[in-house]
């Protein structure tokens, strides 16, 4: 397994948390990116919370010197392989995930996360904690 990595959503938020585990993940790491799907999720959920503002500055301290991956044409054609896959295996998983996948194929990145219906991602390396 390469040590270029993605975060996943809640793999952001245990980071944010200062999780021991992720933490030893990210001190062995070559390379961390974001994606700006992720990064959506993240505000959201600051948005929605009960400390608007604690939690928007968590997530901008936390997006502050990450490098941030959008999606472009390239990422398009990941996702409609990985949602033309998934369909017919029958095994759905959620449209945000999905681009979050293409980005970590897309990028040759492993994806942190703790969502098991990632493995269900033709050729996605993933790792959990």
């Amino acid at each position: 397994m390469n040590k270029r990595y993605l975060f996943d959503t809640n793999a952001a938020i245990a980071r944010i948390a200062n999780n021991a585990q992720i933490e030893r993940i990210l001190n062995d790491a070559n390379e961390v990116f974001i994606a700006s799907i992720s990064l959506g999720e993240l505000y959201y959920g600051a948005e929605k919370s009960s400390q608007v503002a604690h939690n928007l500055r968590q997530v901008g301290m936390f997006a502050a010197g990450r490098v941030v991956l959008v999606c472009d044409a390239q990422t398009a054609r990941y996702y409609g392989r990985i949602h033309h896959q998934l369909r017919a295996k029958g095994r759905p998983i959620p449209q945000n995930d999905m681009w979050i996948a293409a980005i970590a194929l897309q990028h040759d990145l492993t994806l942190l996360t703790r969502d098991a219906h990632f493995n269900e991602v033709d050729g996605l390396a993933v790792l959990g904690w």
